[in-house]
């Protein structure tokens, strides 16, 4: 149990995640760092899913609470998806590391409506368990170094707890060390 969450198993507990998750869930693989029934879901009050007034509230470090950004880029008017997750002490090097990692142009936070519409989780709440097959998730090192981190669920009602080194094996995910900064 991490702060005041109450988690139980999250494959339990589908009416707690977007159905993108349930389904990735529902197949997780056998064989990894952590099996499906150690990734754990807890109700939360939505109007406190914001990282800040989150962990305030249910007694949550800002240095176990990951995030889970959706950035978008472009080369040759092709777009590019990835997912970054960064700890909430940290921001995403979005214009260094993770521009150089899409090989695009310019890299900048996806639009919330593509986010949400390709993702289909509600933002505020989207989780890199369940994104579509083809992106790449980029995980800072210090997320995997976590124990346990709190994540997004796919919905603003609940949130994951999950080991940072599982959040390093999903399927496309890439640990890279300096992919986010510390926050001043």
């Amino acid at each position: 149990m991490m702060g005041s969450l109450q988690t139980e198993s999250a494959q339990s507990r589908p009416d707690l995640l977007a159905a993108p998750v349930a389904k990735a869930l529902a197949v997780w693989p056998v064989e990894g760092p952590i099996d499906a029934d150690q990734v754990l879901v807890a109700p939360i009050d939505p109007t406190l899913a914001d990282t800040a007034a989150f962990c305030e509230a249910y007694g949550v470090t800002l240095a176990e609470s990951a995030n889970c950004v959706i950035v978008a880029g472009s080369r040759g008017g092709v777009a590019k998806y990835a997912a970054c997750i960064v700890l909430a002490t940290t921001r995403a090097d979005v214009n260094g590391v993770v521009r150089r990692q899409l090989d695009v142009r310019k890299a900048s936070f996806a639009p919330m409506d593509d986010a949400v519409s390709l993702t289909g989780m509600e933002y505020g709440g989207i989780t890199p368990i369940g994104l579509p097959a083809d992106w790449p998730i980029l995980v800072d090192s210090r997320v995997v170094a976590t124990p346990h981190v709190i994540v997004g669920s796919g919905v603003r009602h609940s949130k994951i707890a999950i080991a940072g080194p599982a959040l390093g094996a999903l399927p496309n995910a890439v640990v890279i060390d300096g992919l986010a900064r510390e926050v001043s």
